[in-house]
């Protein structure tokens, strides 16, 4: 008995420590999001496709420029959040939906694999990019997760930019809510998606990083905060697992702890084969879909419960995954051995 629990002990040992590779590529991934939901490429024109390609390509670029510069996850996180920020195809920063009572109200969050550092901010109407405010909360506060006025006033003593109502606000997402009360719609009839962003990463060094942003679900009411800046449902990052970054139905992503859920999985599948293999498994994490598998399980169960959405994922082998149960995802992924790509329809897909 003895000899097995020392063996054990130092399987696991071996797997909390570096992973020995033989050929450790990629040396770097990213994947990103700009929401999930019913999308059709019939009621998409050319020019509309294009430019949400254009959007995803430039965010992704951003982010892959980072860390092919040897930059860190965290900083490649941000780089490609940022932009979807900024574009007012997506529903984060500028673009956000407007809640039952006309405002733009945004959630972020971010989260660092290397030690489970996390930043989380909701309900802000004035930050220019929120994703930058729930970095400052984790680095710069004692605190994990703010809300409202008291993120506000954090945001002004770190001396964040800000920006106007009028910044945020955008034809097309007034029209949403006026087309929601005017029918007795629900924000799913109305929005068709998800539009919340997102970004993971791994870096160089082998961290993991996440990110997520969104202006929530049109015609929000009471103060409801959805997953996205809730760490463990929206946003989660570990070393020792992987990268989640989430966008669906907020209320089931919740209630399963979507984000955290898959980690704890993949880690736990992940010390199993370091156990069974005295911790010389890279190999068999690169070749065998586990990952991916646990990703697919885990939507099942939010579309069981009623849930929409899906998730993107790197693993601390390189893998950048994607996962939804919707009929499509704004997507893009890039890895340091030459994989880029982006996406919108099909394809990826968790039955």
């Amino acid at each position: 008995m003895k000899t097995i629990i020392l063996a054990a002990a130092a399987a696991l040992f071996a797997f909390t420590s570096p992973l020995h590779a033989k050929a450790p590529a990629p040396e770097w991934s990213i994947a990103i999001h700009g929401g999930a939901g019913t999308l059709d490429p019939d009621r998409m024109t050319t020019e509309q496709r294009a430019a949400y390609e254009a959007a995803l390509q430039n965010a992704l670029d951003a982010g892959k420029a980072v860390l092919a510069e040897g930059g860190s996850a965290m900083d490649a996180v941000k780089a490609a959040i940022l932009p979807l920020e900024d574009d007012p195809l997506f529903n984060a920063g500028r673009g956000a939906v407007f809640t039952w009572e006309g405002r733009n109200e945004l959630d972020a969050s971010i989260m660092d694999g290397r030690d489970r550092s996390a930043g989380a901010v909701t309900g802000v109407t004035t930050i220019k990019n929120p994703i930058l405010l729930a970095e400052k909360v984790r680095t710069d506060s004692p605190h994990v997760f703010l809300m409202g006025e008291g993120a506000e006033q954090f945001a002004s003593e770190q001396q964040l930019e800000t920006a106007p109502p009028e910044w945020f606000a955008t034809e097309r997402r007034l029209e949403s809510l006026e087309r929601m009360k005017a029918n007795a719609l629900s924000a799913i009839d109305v929005d068709l998606k998800f539009g919340t962003v997102g970004a993971v990463a791994l870096d160089q060094d082998g961290n993991l990083a996440a990110g997520t942003s969104t202006g929530g679900m049109t015609g929000k009411r009471w103060g409801r905060i959805g997953d996205a800046p809730v760490i463990g449902a929206g946003t989660y990052a570990d070393n020792r697992a992987c990268a989640v970054s989430a966008t669906g139905w907020g209320e089931y992503f919740i209630r399963v702890g979507v984000a955290a859920e898959i980690c704890s999985r993949i880690r736990m599948v992940r010390a199993q084969q370091a156990f069974k293999s005295g911790g010389e498994h890279r190999e068999w994490l690169e070749r065998e879909g586990y990952a991916q598998g646990i990703a697919d399980a885990v939507m099942k169960e939010v579309k069981d419960l009623g849930g929409d959405g899906g998730v993107i994922l790197v693993t601390p082998e390189g893998q950048a995954l994607y996962s939804f149960n919707t009929t499509g995802m704004y997507r893009g992924r890039a890895t340091s051995d030459g994989l880029n790509e982006v996406a919108i329809f099909g394809e990826g897909a968790a039955e």
